[in-house]
């Protein structure tokens, strides 16, 4: 398939192949952009209509493989799918290690806390014997074998004590955020 160039006004052997080199390159880059907008349409996105379309967009010459290389995705699906395995991983190692996060806020607590430190807000009440935390469906203290009572807490002075000067305290410190 030789297409004489005169048709362009070329009428030099030399200088016609030249212009016929340089087409033939111009197809099979041509032809490479779209192989490759396929190949990476099909590692970014995980719709085949899309990628089908991204192809499509392809064969316009040149243009659609800019314009794909613009708005494709950023990361590849294996990339994004192993960040997913990763945090899932994590999240998994932290409750391994006791961390969970409160209901009120989702501030990171321990199992073992009775307040959530950073909304104040009570968790579980300690067992009245041991003062260990208790979860509110227990109907004995794994700790101790105290049978819980419903609504009981620790009553020891030492522990309502506490509760006064944990109470004071939060009262003075939404004091000092109140007046700043």
């Amino acid at each position: 398939m030789v297409l004489p160039l005169a048709i362009l006004g070329i009428n030099n052997n030399a200088l016609d192949t030249a212009v016929k080199v340089v087409l033939l390159f111009l197809a099979v880059l041509w032809v490479a952009l779209i192989f490759w907008t396929y190949a990476d349409a099909r590692r970014r996105i995980d719709d085949p209509m899309l990628v089908a379309c991204a192809t499509a967009a392809s064969l316009f010459p040149f243009v659609g493989t800019v314009v794909y290389a613009i708005v494709r995705p950023p990361e590849y699906l294996d990339d994004v799918r192993l960040r997913e395995l990763e945090m899932h991983a994590a999240e998994g190692r932290l409750h391994q290690l006791d961390w969970d996060l409160c209901p009120y806020c989702e501030h990171d607590i321990r199992s073992d806390y009775l307040r959530c430190p950073n909304c104040l807000q009570r968790l579980k009440d300690p067992c009245r014997s041991c003062s260990k935390p208790l979860d509110p469906s227990w109907k004995l203290c794994p700790y101790c074998e105290t049978e819980v009572v419903p609504g009981a807490t620790a009553t020891s002075p030492t522990a309502s004590a506490a509760r006064l000067r944990r109470r004071s305290a939060q009262e003075t410190a939404a004091a000092d955020y109140a007046s700043e």
